[in-house]
């Protein structure tokens, strides 16, 4: 219990009048008689607060699962315990966690709505702004003694926690649609493919158009009429996710780091690879080390959020190498591996050590995230000397990552550099393409 705004008013006054009693003595009189009176009566309204005032039941409910950056709504219902009267005035606090924003409180409870055998529901919103798992903590109320004169605080510990995912109203609207329809959000066209390289999928009339070298002469024959192959992108294939939680892409750019971007992306094309009947597997390396082992069925999108949906990046040191290394000896089949980092001039000569290994019984993608800092210097006008340094710099770093990614394409190994904003549909076609030529 604390004293309330009147209480210091009160003692303001009464000390104002003592001052003025020094100097007279009916003054002082009246300073004497009303502290007298005036004592009782305080006593009397925090005996009252804390033994007559009737104390709160309090429920919460909210969602257990919500989306990055998405409004969630959070109910409270308040009722009486009914075993005494109801302070003059509540206010209520809800220790909401850090990571959300809300500016909603403190409230002033509606006493009409607190009556006796009824309760009061009170609707508030929320924006989780970081994955990870959360927890409110506890409801707090602040009751007013009758005179205002004192103030209890009471704490319910009406614990409720969670998890916040990425993206994940937008990875659940995905799920409800067939694979045309991600891949048209995405501008990508139909993927089914008539020609050679890929899996015999069935055989159907010719149709002007059809490309002749489709046609398959022992139907054709037997049937004596023109029939074609029809072939689809092979199935059953796995796909290895490495993504680096390093330094690499600890760099915010806009809203996000550049790793929450990369992270969504992998969702995003697990879950077009999961529509495809591949299996997926995941590998992190850098600020935190964790592996998933290939699962397959679009089933396994909930499982592959549940396992990332808390991972973050750092500013620490992180080995394109050695992932490489730790997955060559963790895969026992022909495997894509895409590895999404920020590589540099230095991982040139590092990397041509295990390229030649990787060749012999996998595919490997290397993706890069560019770095829109190091584009806009080298491309302004300077204007001084230090201007001209910093552009030359930034052109110089540009151009080694340029010439470092022809020697690798040149050398047989995939590579995409991509913005964030065009990442996960430039991840898509690389796939759908690797799927098309038969690579695998």
């Amino acid at each position: 219990m604390k004293p309330g705004i009147s209480l210091f008013v009160g003692a303001l006054l009464w000390l104002l009048l003592g001052v003025g009693g020094f100097f007279s003595s009916p003054l002082s009189l009246v300073w004497f008689l009303s502290g007298v009176i005036s004592l009782p009566i305080i006593i009397i309204d925090a005996l009252f607060l804390v033994f007559m005032t009737d104390t709160l039941k309090a429920e919460r409910h909210i969602n257990t699962s919500l989306a990055l950056g998405e409004q969630a709504a959070v109910k409270l219902k308040i009722e009486r315990s009914n075993r005494g009267f109801l302070a003059v005035k509540i206010k209520l606090f809800d220790i909401y966690p850090a990571s959300m924003l809300c500016q909603v409180f403190p409230i002033v409870l509606d006493r009409k709505g607190l009556q006796k055998n009824s309760a009061l529901i009170f609707e508030y919103f929320v924006i989780p702004m970081q994955r990870g798992k959360w927890e409110f903590q506890a409801l707090h109320f602040l009751f007013s003694s009758p005179l205002r004169f004192w103030q209890r605080k009471v704490i319910l510990s009406e614990k409720t926690s969670g998890r916040t995912y990425p993206d994940f109203k937008k990875m659940v609207a995905l799920a409800g649609q067939d694979l045309r329809g991600i891949l048209e959000q995405v501008g990508l066209k139909n993927i089914r493919k008539r020609g050679h390289g890929l899996e015999f999928q069935s055989l159907r009339e010719y149709h002007p158009g059809d490309p002749v070298k489709t046609i398959d002469w022992r139907a054709t024959s037997r049937r004596q009429k023109p029939i074609i192959r029809e072939y689809q992108e092979e199935q059953d294939q796995q796909i290895l996710f490495l993504l680096d939680t390093g330094y690499r892409l600890h760099r915010r750019e806009g809203e996000y780091m550049q790793f929450d971007t990369a992270l969504n992306a992998v969702l995003l094309l697990s879950y077009v690879a999961l529509k495809h009947d591949d299996s997926v597997a995941v590998g992190t390396f850098g600020n935190e080390e964790r592996w998933l082992r290939p699962r397959k069925g679009i089933s396994s999108l909930t499982a592959l959020m549940n396992n990332l949906y808390d991972l973050y990046s750092a500013p620490v040191p992180s080995s394109p190498f050695s992932a490489l290394e730790n997955a060559l000896s963790r895969l026992n089949r022909r495997t894509f591996i895409i590895i999404i980092s920020n590589f540099r001039e230095e991982d040139g000569e590092s990397l041509s050590w295990i390229l030649p290994r990787i060749r012999k019984r996998h595919l490997l993608l290397a993706v890069s995230l560019r770095e829109l800092e190091a584009e806009t210097l080298s491309a302004r006008h300077p204007i001084n000397i230090e201007e001209a340094m910093e552009s030359a710099a930034a052109f110089s770093y540009l151009f080694s990552r340029q010439q470092l990614y022809k020697k690798w394409e040149h050398s047989g190994l995939l590579t995409l550099e991509a913005s964030t904003k065009n990442l996960s549909p430039a991840l898509i076609n690389s796939y759908l393409s690797v799927k098309r030529s038969g690579l695998l």
